[in-house]
């Protein structure tokens, strides 16, 4: 993609050139997606926006043109929801190869009651994992004709303390919605290490990555008008968390970093440097239950029996 030296200084402000690239971020058009995007439009690389609203697509694509100069950024209708709808996503992207996907987009309830996809899972479990998974199926001819094509997982901080529960992936027994979405966060992780492993076993040239943002707030991110607004007041109360936590504009930084560097290798955890939960981009170790290979194994051929993808066809 660049290159940069590996070994030179990574600085989140000056990021390598990816000139002729074409890069998929997934829920693009807000949040930490939406910086993603705008942080890998400034590096001459065509980015293309994934959202099932195609108003706030064009909101967000605005917003990134007004503020990078030559912008190459468009949009497709995504809604990982609606798991037939995945092959035309494809199709409509127009192009011969990828050079990356950042699975970003995700549903996070606060409240019940459960929630489920026209498919019939649990909503978040449904979008966030299972409509990553099967996206990764039909986008894997153009990662492999990229030279060297990259798969970049967002999950969690909130997955570190979280743990599978393999007999009620659905949260059908026990239902809490802040529970249920760090789980739907850990098994999209665990997806990434696993998928990292099966290319890696059979040779392939696309590598997976998997990062979180640490703690990021709406009240620490900076305004894109539209997108994002924020308040002088918002501004103040939320400058003693500023210590801790960061706006999702940082928090975009693992993900952009899991793209663009060289240096970066599949398998791999990058987060954020202070406690993993702000600051510049570092690589961490794997977590231990992330790298239970049993669960992984497990979770992928459930998820391959619950979404219709031949067990075989990801690492193709």
């Amino acid at each position: 993609m660049s290159s940069t030296s590996s070994t030179a200084p990574w600085n989140v402000q000056r990021l390598p050139r990816a000139d002729g690239s074409v890069f998929l971020v997934t829920g693009g058009n807000a949040g930490i997606g939406y910086f993603v995007a705008e942080q890998l439009s400034a590096t001459g690389a065509t980015v293309v926006l994934g959202s099932r609203n195609p108003a706030k697509a064009e909101v967000a694509m605005a917003s990134i043109r007004a503020r990078v100069a030559g912008a190459r950024v468009r949009a497709v209708r995504l809604d990982l929801a609606d798991l037939s709808s995945l092959p035309s996503v494809v199709e409509s992207l127009g192009v011969e190869c990828l050079d990356a996907v950042v699975h970003n987009a995700g549903v996070a309830l606060d409240d019940p009651p459960r929630e489920e996809t026209g498919d019939g899972h649990e909503l978040m479990f449904g979008t966030n994992h299972l409509g990553h998974f099967a996206l990764t199926r039909w986008l894997v001819p153009l990662l492999s004709a990229a030279p060297a094509a990259r798969v970049v997982t967002v999950g969690s901080f909130a997955a570190k303390s979280e743990r599978l529960d393999l007999d009620d992936l659905q949260s059908r027994k026990d239902y809490r919605p802040k529970r249920s979405y760090g789980r739907s966060k850990l098994a999209q992780m665990y997806f990434g290490v696993e998928l990292d492993r099966r290319l890696r076993a059979v040779g392939g040239t696309v590598a997976s990555v998997v990062v979180h943002p640490g703690g990021a707030l709406d009240s620490l991110t900076p305004s894109r008008p539209p997108v994002h607004v924020r308040t002088a007041g918002a501004r103040l109360s939320a400058a003693p968390a500023a210590l801790v936590v960061q706006g999702k504009h940082a928090g975009a930084w693992p993900a952009v970093r899991a793209v663009l560097d060289p240096a970066v290798r599949g398998g791999q955890l990058w987060g954020p440097r202070v406690f993993g939960l702000r600051g510049e981009p570092r690589r961490e170790p794997v977590w231990n239950h992330l790298a239970d290979t049993s669960v992984a194994a497990r979770l992928w051929d459930t998820s391959c029996d619950l979404t219709g993808v031949d067990p075989g066809a990801i690492p193709g």
